[in-house]
């Protein structure tokens, strides 16, 4: 995950929920563990499925202390098993215990989602999906490849240059569709 994009817009949303579920204090860890007392746990596969949200996972507990490491052994897109041996964590014993719950909760919903996606993403589906997401409340960036025009890496250098892709596409393609354009950096806008 880019720095920039986990500080502006996963930071606080983690901080909220750990703020959520210690209103004041953790109680039950700071009554069983009043001092700082280093460790290790393991995460362990409930079930089989498809992980998602390990280094949100991880940032949970590195926003609690710093110091916190977490050495992973899957990544996300993963297929995973019951049992599977995910990752060691290690840091303050209190730490780990505080931010386990917000962490798993985390980590459940995201693998969930991706495991249920990973199922149900079959040949031949997408005009019900597409419908599905619009019932759902999102957007669809667009059906296939004749909605719309969207000049990327390759396109361009078939063209030759940006702007010689944008006037191809416009002698190409009729009025009413949208052109986009992937812009790797300030210098291609």
């Amino acid at each position: 995950m880019n720095p920039i994009t986990r500080t502006l817009n996963v930071d606080n949303l983690l901080l909220l929920a750990l703020q959520e579920d210690i209103s004041s204090e953790d109680v039950t860890t700071n009554a069983v563990m009043p001092k700082a007392c280093q460790g290790t746990v393991q995460l362990l596969c409930k079930q089989d499925g498809v992980i998602a949200g390990m280094e949100v996972f991880a940032r949970v507990f590195t926003l609690l202390d710093e110091q916190t490491e977490m050495i992973p052994y899957v990544k996300d897109g993963d297929e995973v098993k019951k049992g599977d041996l995910l990752a060691t964590v290690n840091g303050d014993i209190r730490v780990l215990l505080s931010g386990e719950r917000t962490a798993l909760n985390y980590l459940q919903r995201m693998s969930g989602i991706a495991t249920y996606t990973r199922s149900v993403a079959t040949p031949n589906m997408r005009i019900f999906e597409k419908y599905a997401v619009k019932i759902g409340g999102g957007q669809n960036h667009r059906y296939n490849l004749s909605d719309g025009v969207l000049l990327k890496d390759n396109h361009i250098g078939a063209a030759g240059s940006v702007t010689k892709a944008i006037e191809m596409a416009r002698d190409y393609a009729p009025f009413v569709r949208k052109i986009e354009v992937e812009c790797e950096n300030i210098d291609m806008v």
